[in-house]
């Protein structure tokens, strides 16, 4: 019994020695391994603001050249697509039966008009007689007159012919004859946010680029600013003008208009020091302070080749980490390794 007793205490005694080396080796401090990273420091710097849209490049005028009345037949169409026209040029004549018929009319009407005023004159026949007489030459004569304008169609702009839709011969419908536009000169429309609208001005001198001519840049001007705004999309229309004298560009292209809107200093830093928080649309970087790595959103702004803007929440002067940000969170120890 006595022996049995003397086992359990020294066993007691084994057990409380472990327990305090335990102890002792879990107390001792572990050093945290510091992450190591490489910075870039945010620098106000000055941007320029540069925007651009997609457009189709359009002909700066077309008509399409019908006449004013239908059911007529087309004698000549005197221009083939592609044809050069200049403004007031004859293009197509009509036939001129209807118009043969309502001159015979009017050489008829304007004889009667002659033989009554001695009978008006003599009492023969009332004031309002006489006028009707009047009113019925006046209508004949407009008619005529507009026949004629009719009879010969005139190109109303200088351009080239683009379309062909009838025949000689054929009996005028409601499709236009030809289709005429104005090539020498281009336009481009453009939907410019409203935030930009007191950056645009007319006469501004706008880019474009088109795929066919990969590496030339057009220069065209701001000839038209819409008044009023788009409610929908809160945006404006521009219209630009491009010079167009040699007509390598044509209406149909896609073209890419940028515009300057200004300059302006912002707080950069390098982009791939600004990362997206997964699930949301938050932007969030890492300062390095005294070693420690301070996790703070930011909103982003323009980029600017490799560099971002930082429109809140970043002060020029601050380190930013640019590296190693799988291991990073808010707190956690850094070290800076030099470029």
């Amino acid at each position: 019994m006595r022996k049995s007793l003397m086992l359990i205490a020294l066993a007691a005694t084994m057990v409380g020695c472990g327990s305090n080396a335990t102890k002792t080796t879990g107390s001792a401090p572990v050093a945290e391994e510091a992450v190591a990273i490489k910075v870039c420091t945010a620098q106000t710097m000055g941007m320029v603001i540069e925007e651009t849209y997609t457009s189709e490049i359009l002909p700066y005028k077309q008509n399409d050249i019908t006449p004013a009345a239908q059911g007529l037949h087309i004698d000549k169409i005197l221009v083939d697509v592609g044809d050069r026209v200049k403004e007031g040029q004859v293009i197509v004549t009509m036939n001129r039966t209807n118009l043969k018929q309502l001159e015979i009319n009017l050489a008829t009407i304007e004889d009667s008009y002659n033989r009554m005023k001695p009978v008006h004159a003599s009492g023969g026949i009332s004031d309002q007689q006489m006028l009707e007489l009047e009113n019925s030459l006046n209508l004949q004569r407009e008619v005529v007159e507009n026949m004629r304008n009719n009879s010969e169609i005139k190109s109303p702009i200088s351009g080239v012919v683009t379309a062909r839709n009838f025949e000689n011969g054929d009996l005028f419908t409601s499709m236009p004859i030809l289709h005429i536009m104005q090539i020498d000169k281009l336009k481009v429309k453009a939907n410019i946010s409203e935030q930009y609208y007191p950056n645009v001005k007319v006469g501004d001198k706008v880019n474009i680029t088109v795929d066919i001519y990969p590496n030339e840049v057009f220069e065209g001007k701001i000839s038209r600013i819409n008044p009023a705004l788009d409610a929908t999309t809160r945006t404006f229309g521009v219209e630009i003008t491009i010079p167009n004298s040699n007509e390598r560009l044509r209406p149909g292209m896609f073209a890419r208009t940028t515009f300057h809107m200004g300059n302006v200093e912002g707080v950069m830093i390098d982009d791939v020091a600004v990362q997206k928080q997964a699930g949301s649309a938050e932007r969030y970087v890492y300062v390095i302070k005294d070693g420690v790595a301070e996790f703070r959103f930011v909103r982003d702004g323009r980029r600017v080749g490799n560099k971002i803007s930082i429109i809140e929440g970043l002060e020029a002067g601050e380190q930013v980490a640019t590296t190693s940000f799988v291991r990073l969170s808010d707190g956690k120890a850094v070290e800076v390794i030099a470029e």
